[in-house]
C-alpha cells in the first residue's frame, strides 16, 4: 500500500512533529515528559486535521475601527479519544477548539486474540449533527480504531476523522480497506507489528507511559 498515493491517508511531516515523536520513542523519557510531547504533538496534528474547518464573516471592533473577520462557523465538534491512551490527545485538541465537546470510547485489547473489546461508549447529544476527531496514540492492528468508527456510525455519526500519532502499515491497510471514506492523520509510519502485535519501532504502550502504569 503506498501511503502517499492513498486518498484519505495522510502522513505528517513537519519537522517539529518528527521531532517530538523521536523524543516519544526514547524510552528514558519519563511519564511527565511523554504526556507533555503527546499533548504537543496532538496540537501540531490537531491544526492540520482542522484545517478544512469553515468560516463565517463577523463584525468585530478592533482598537482602531470595526471590520468584518472570519471566525469559525458552526463549531460542533467533537472530540473521541479511544480508552485509555487517547486521553493523553483530549488537552492538546481542546487547546485548539475549546468549545468542542468530548465523547469517550472504551475498548480494551484480548492478550491472546489480540481483538478489540467495547466496554464503554458516552457521546455527546446530537451525535449526527458533529464533526467527530476519534484520537488513538497508536494505529496498530486497526481492530480498535475499525471498531470505534462502527460504535460511532451506529450511533449516528458521519462525519468522522482519525488521528493517530504512530502507525504500523497493518493498521493503516485495515483501516483504510474497512474505512476509506475517512481522514486518517498519521503522524509516524513505522515498519510494522512484531508477534505480540505492538508497532516495531514504535514507543512501547502508550497508554502504559502516559499514565505511568509501567510494570
Amino acid at each position: 500500500m503506498d501511503i502517499q498515493k492513498t486518498e484519505n491517508v495522510i502522513l505528517l511531516d513537519h519537522p517539529l512533529l518528527k521531532h517530538k515523536i523521536t523524543l516519544l520513542r526514547d524510552k528514558r523519557t519519563g511519564t511527565n515528559e511523554f504526556r507533555r510531547l503527546v499533548k504537543e504533538i496532538a496540537v501540531l496534528e490537531g491544526y492540520e486535521a482542522l484545517r478544512h474547518l469553515k468560516t463565517e464573516p463577523v463584525e468585530v471592533e478592533t482598537p482602531i475601527e470595526k471590520t468584518i473577520q472570519p471566525t469559525i462557523s458552526g463549531k460542533k465538534l467533537c472530540f473521541v479519544p479511544i480508552l485509555r491512551a487517547g486521553l493523553g490527545m483530549v488537552e492538546g485538541m481542546l487547546s485548539l477548539v475549546p468549545s468542542a465537546k468530548v465523547g469517550h470510547i472504551g475498548l480494551y485489547r484480548d492478550e491472546v486474540t489480540h481483538e478489540p473489546h467495547e466496554y464503554y461508549c458516552k457521546l455527546p447529544y446530537s451525535i449526527a449533527e458533529r464533526e467527530i476527531y476519534v484520537l488513538d496514540p497508536m494505529l496498530a492492528t486497526g481492530g480498535s480504531a475499525c471498531d470505534a468508527v462502527k460504535l460511532l456510525k451506529q450511533k449516528g455519526a458521519k462525519n468522522i476523522t482519525f488521528i493517530c500519532i504512530i502507525a504500523a502499515p497493518e493498521g493503516v491497510k485495515a483501516f483504510h480497506e474497512a474505512y476509506p471514506e475517512i481522514p486518517l492523520y498519521i503522524g509516524a509510519l513505522d515498519r510494522c507489528l512484531n508477534e505480540n502485535a505492538y508497532i516495531c519501532p514504535g514507543l512501547g504502550d502508550a497508554g502504559d507511559r502516559i499514565f505511568g502504569t509501567l510494570k
